[in-house]
């Protein structure tokens, strides 16, 4: 990874990027085929995507006016992937454990504004816009034109050293840099499709490289908040209660970025509960347990985590879908 100006590798390789690039493109370049994903229903339950801040996403403009370049980050989570890995660890989705058990909006806002007060040091006049995904942005797109990678068949952004094991934040900023522009990289996938094949529920759609919302794991066990049938193929999964890395898992370009990382859990203090419910309670124990509480308690116990979004009545959904295939599956 190359320093950014007085920035060195060290500092943000402390924060837990991996790579960085920079665009003074504020155009998607796949916008038409997110506009047609949207004209086909493929959202599903994701309205967010489909209502009026889906024109947003079309020009970085139209929520920074400002917007003169961006720097986009990648933010690994790979020690808690191998960690899970080697430890046959399916239950949840490796990012929502990947920075310590907090949700990554926050802690990845605070890591891109000690990057900015950086850089402000050496550009006085420098003013920003954080851009995680929570804003109406097309980040993989943006990470694209950045240089940092192509579109998977699954969707996700892949870099030819890093795999996807990575969360995406950016700066867009009021100031270009004599930096040059990227080059963009090319299709790296061939013929390769071991993320179609093995995704239980067939939610990837390979021509348009995207996902269809409904049938997919992550958007049953995170964004559905009330009781609905599990979607077909959930039978035929690992385990999943919170999110899904299926097709990242086996995905070979996520293999050698694993080899030289050193697998762990590191959970803050306050959220080392999380181990328990998830690695050392039994599903039945979860379920009585958050059965028990109000909406209001489980949101008090789930405060500050990315596990508070199903809500109660979501986890109790997720988990009741779990345990009615878990005697087939012998989980």
């Amino acid at each position: 990874m190359k320093s950014l100006h007085h920035l060195s590798q060290e500092f943000l390789s402390s924060l837990g990027v991996v790579d960085w690039g920079y665009s003074e493109e504020p155009v998607p370049m796949s916008y038409e085929n997110y506009r047609s994903w949207i004209e086909r229903d493929h959202q599903g339950t994701l309205q967010y995507l489909a209502d009026e801040r889906m024109k947003l996403r079309q020009d970085l403009r139209l929520i920074y006016p400002s917007f003169k370049s961006a720097f986009v980050f990648l933010f690994s989570y790979q020690d808690t992937k191998k960690w899970m890995l080697e430890n046959q660890h399916h239950d949840v989705a490796a990012y929502s454990l990947g920075f310590g058990g907090e949700d990554y909006h926050y802690v990845l806002r605070s890591r891109l504004e000690m990057i900015f007060n950086k850089l402000q040091e050496e550009f006085p006049l420098l003013e920003k816009f954080v851009a995680i995904d929570a804003q109406p942005v097309l980040d993989r797109d943006l990470a694209y034109r950045a240089g940092l990678g192509w579109f998977g068949k699954n969707s996700m952004l892949i870099h030819q050293k890093e795999g996807s094991y990575f969360i995406i934040g950016s700066l867009l900023l009021n100031q270009s840099f004599e930096i040059p522009q990227a080059q963009l990289d090319v299709d790296h996938c061939g013929n390769c499709i071991a993320c179609i094949e093995a995704c239980p529920t067939q939610a990837i759609e390979p021509e348009s490289r995207t996902i269809i919302a409904n049938k997919c794991l992550a958007t049953f066990t995170i964004e559905v908040f009330k009781e609905v049938q599990a979607p077909l193929g959930f039978e035929k999964s690992r385990g999943e209660i919170f999110g899904c890395d299926i097709c990242q898992d086996v995905c070979p370009w996520n293999r050698k970025p694993l080899l030289k990382t050193i697998g762990q859990l590191q959970l803050v203090e306050k959220f080392q509960f999380l181990k328990n419910w998830f690695y050392e309670w039994s599903k039945e124990d979860l379920l009585r347990y958050i059965g028990e509480l109000s909406n209001r308690g489980l949101k008090r116990e789930l405060q500050g985590t990315p596990f508070d979004r199903p809500g109660r009545i979501g986890w109790l959904k997720n988990l009741k879908a779990l345990l009615t295939i878990s005697k087939k599956n012998n989980f």
